[in-house]
């Protein structure tokens, strides 16, 4: 009698082909079970970052003036770094905006005006101010932890002795744009300099950052003699006065005339009227500044065409410094996918912070000053002539800190 018991067993065994299918179907769903799971969860939410700029328009001159200041001069290049924040947003699912804030005569306290974007919930201040203004405004918001970052102000003295722990200095600092004139002057071997100053406090201060610059790279200042003709490059016809100035450089022994004119009011008068046959550089002639139309190395030609489209007109250093910090902004949040000051402050001096911004390298902030560390391009009116730092020039960090207050020199204690 058969017995169910102890009848053998039935094995039924798939072909190879089906358990090596099977086996590829475990592994498969082993792996995808993480991604389906994490498709199921729900989309990290949006991110949407208002950007505060508050400048002050620059009025029409009174008479014709080729070189005069654009009204929508740096709230332009505000405009194309929103845009260019939100064309990485679209992928990053963020989104950013300008607000910003023209002072006035009838609108004219910057305090006001930082105070009111706070209010609605802006916590990045982009000011195209000068040096005070920087600092009342950076005190006024200082409890609410709000980032200012100075798009306007050259001043020495914001990098040093009246720096602030909040404030970001996208523009060189007026000793980076006299240290790359120097570091040109020094390649060239030009070591001898006649110093020219006008009158204003920009001017001063201007001048003695060269001073500065000439014991830093070995120069010598051989005269240095006030302006006292007046706004000679914007007067009209020709007067006595003129004709005094043309001999103003007469016996005087040096290889290259330094202007300080920050208001550009007699500076561009000087070329062509020395007696001697010299070259002119400083704040007009030969000149080291952040930007420059003639820039179109570094895929700046790009930017340079984006911006004409946009505006209608060249891309002034402004333009460019005010596109720069809100850059800054938009790529640390990409970078943090967050917006929070309090995470984004603290990034912005860390070495995996970069900025792009067609210099040829990556520019980073200094942590000891908050400096944005930079190239700065050395140009007459119609091209460029060099870039600083130049070759040669050694630093044990990067050679861009040879430009400007390096850290044994700095004076600044943050507040």
């Amino acid at each position: 009698m058969h017995d169910p018991a102890h009848a053998p067993v039935q094995r039924h065994t798939l072909p190879a082909r089906s358990r090596a299918g099977l086996r590829a179907a475990l592994v498969a769903g082993a792996l995808l079970a993480p991604l389906v799971a994490l498709a199921q969860q729900p989309a990290p939410p949006p991110i949407d970052t208002h950007i505060g700029l508050i400048y002050r328009p620059q009025p029409a001159p009174s008479s014709y003036d080729a070189e005069a200041a654009p009204e929508d001069e740096g709230l332009a290049g505000a405009k194309m770094g929103i845009a260019d924040n939100n064309t990485t947003g679209r992928f990053t699912k963020q989104t950013f905006a300008l607000d910003e804030i023209a002072l006035s005569d009838e609108k004219p306290d910057a305090v006001a005006a930082a105070k009111e974007l706070i209010a609605k919930g802006v916590n990045y201040l982009v000011l195209a101010l000068p040096a005070d203004a920087v600092l009342a405004v950076a005190d006024a918001v200082k409890e609410t932890g709000a980032v200012v970052l100075n798009a306007g102000a050259p001043d020495d003295r914001l990098r040093g002795a009246d720096c602030r722990a909040n404030v970001f200095h996208i523009l060189p600092s007026r000793a980076m744009l006299t240290d790359a004139v120097a570091q040109y002057l020094t390649v060239m071997r030009w070591r001898k300099i006649f110093l020219i100053v006008g009158p204003t406090d920009a001017d001063k201060a201007y001048a003695e950052a060269v001073r500065n610059s000439a014991r830093k790279f070995g120069l010598k200042i051989t005269a240095e003699k006030p302006w006292t003709f007046g706004p000679l490059a914007k007067a009209r016809g020709d007067t006595p006065t003129r004709a005094e100035a043309m001999v103003f450089t007469r016996g005087l022994d040096y290889d290259m005339a330094i202007v300080a004119d920050e208001e550009g009011d007699w500076g561009d008068y000087v070329s062509y009227r020395t007696v001697d046959p010299r070259p002119v550089g400083g704040t007009q002639a030969l000149t080291s500044t952040s930007w420059s139309p003639v820039l179109e190395t570094w895929g700046a030609a790009q930017a340079q065409n984006r911006f004409r489209r946009l505006a209608s007109r060249l891309m002034r250093p402004l333009d460019y410094q005010v596109w720069a910090a809100v850059r800054t902004v938009g790529d640390a949040v990409t970078a943090k996918k967050t917006n929070d000051p309090a995470v984004l402050a603290p990034y912005l001096v860390d070495p995996a912070f970069n900025l792009p911004a067609y210099k040829g390298v990556s520019l980073t902030f200094r942590p000891w000053d908050h400096q944005l560390r930079q190239p700065v391009i050395v140009v007459q009116p119609k091209a460029l002539v060099s870039v600083a730092p130049e070759q040669g020039f050694l630093h044990q960090r990067t050679p861009l800190d040879t430009l400007g207050v390096d850290l044994p020199e700095t004076t600044c204690k943050f507040k």
